[in-house]
């Protein structure tokens, strides 16, 4: 591993395609950016945004590794309580 190039624990997908996008795609990804930043979790978890993952019908689509969950028309709440299931292990409201 070359120094200074982190790889983080947890990775969050979202796709940010023409449709992702437009339906809020790009939106949930700065919400869950802020939450990582605001959690102190960053370098352990990272937020890629992806181009066009060819699933334009159940746009916004994402994507929650290592655990291998995929959402699909995706609400800001739906992101955000996957997020607490799958990156902080938890299913308590925050």
């Amino acid at each position: 591993m070359s120094k200074g190039f982190n790889v983080p624990d947890k990775v969050i997908y979202v796709c940010t395609g023409s449709k992702c996008k437009k339906k809020g795609g790009k939106d949930i990804g700065k919400t869950l950016r802020n939450m990582i930043k605001e959690m102190g979790l960053k370098g352990q978890v990272e937020v890629v945004k992806t181009e066009c993952t060819d699933r334009c019908d159940f746009a916004p689509v994402m994507s929650f590794q290592p655990d291998n969950v995929w959402l699909h028309h995706t609400t800001e709440e739906q992101a955000i309580q996957t997020f607490k299931e799958h990156i902080l292990k938890s299913d308590k409201q925050v």
